[in-house]
């Protein structure tokens, strides 16, 4: 039996149907690429990570690495010239190969998210027996129909300078109570939505924005009114709020409350109730949400996060 190098103990080999991520290599008339001699055939360069890259296929393996009958594969970084003197790039990555039979790409992968080194000195990491030859080329395993085959990769780089969040969760932050008072309230009936004015509870900032006319489920038959995070104006930030909307009962003190918990992002800033009240309630007098035109409403938060 021929030795086994360390690194052949510590791969793993699965099976997926999504595609690669980031490159894919189909080689037409493969026999043909075989019987010209060559050794090596390297692909075009593709980025991954903000780095270039290619792949370096041995079609009848590196016998040099004791690839013998076997296909070898490797992923190199290029395009290096422009790095600073004892550059070092950290990745993990997978290399893949086609079953065209069940639309599923054998992936190819060091055990454990093993983390390679590339630098000046070692530029290509990969596989020596990346699959058998024998395998490869019978029929029903389906890398190899109609003299075509189709390779990929993934390549995912690991940042040296780690950015560092701190998640804190805060329970009934100061000023949690945000109330705010809409005067002349049936003259805002055509303004869509009136905003009030930003609140800062604990260290961040918060709006309540209310449809007077309703929006969604509640359009011309509700109030609707929704929390909005002022702060989440960046793509990476998000912030975790559970708190109550409502609308104050002036004389009976029976409001309309309504709880929920939701994370605030760029793309979602508010969320809350489209049907908080309905419009004949609001109308009925007797009820007290609306005295002398003014209407009250308030946003209590009872947990919400921050990052830092």
């Amino acid at each position: 039996m021929d030795p086994k190098s360390s690194d052949e103990f510590a791969i793993t080999r699965t099976a997926r149907h999504f595609r690669p991520t980031h490159f894919l290599l189909k080689i037409q008339s493969y026999s043909l690429l075989c019987e010209t001699g060559v050794e090596k055939y390297e692909s075009g360069v593709f980025e991954a990570g903000g780095h270039k890259w290619r792949l370096s296929l041995y079609p009848k393996g590196n016998k040099k690495m004791n690839g013998t009958d076997h296909i070898s594969l490797y992923l190199s970084i290029v395009d290096t010239e422009k790095y600073s003197l004892g550059w070092e790039v950290y990745t993990t990555f997978k290399l893949f190969v086609f079953d065209q039979i069940r639309d599923k790409f054998l992936t190819i992968q060091d055990a454990e998210g093993t983390i390679r080194r590339f630098h000046d000195i070692k530029m290509e990491w990969g596989f020596d027996k990346f699959l058998p030859l024998d395998s490869f080329n019978l029929l029903p395993n389906g890398y190899l129909i109609n003299d075509c085959c189709v390779f990929g990769a993934e390549v995912f780089v690991h940042e040296r300078s780690a950015k560092r969040d701190c998640l804190s969760m805060i329970k009934e932050p100061s000023n949690r109570i945000m109330t705010w008072k809409i005067d002349n309230f049936s003259t805002q009936q055509d303004k869509v939505p009136i905003y009030s004015r930003i609140y800062v509870v604990g260290d961040l900032k918060w709006k309540i924005m209310v449809y007077p006319k309703g929006i969604h489920e509640g359009a011309n038959k509700a109030i609707s009114v929704f929390l909005y995070s002022v702060d989440c104006v960046t793509p990476d930030l998000k912030i975790f709020a559970e708190f109550k909307l409502r609308i104050k009962d002036q004389i009976n003190n029976k409001h309309a409350e309504e709880k929920t918990k939701y994370w605030f992002s760029t793309a979602f800033s508010d969320w809350g109730f489209s049907q908080l009240l309905l419009r004949k309630d609001l109308e009925d007098a007797s009820k007290g949400f609306l005295v002398e035109d003014t209407l009250i409403v308030e946003a209590e938060i009872m947990v919400m996060s921050t990052a830092k």
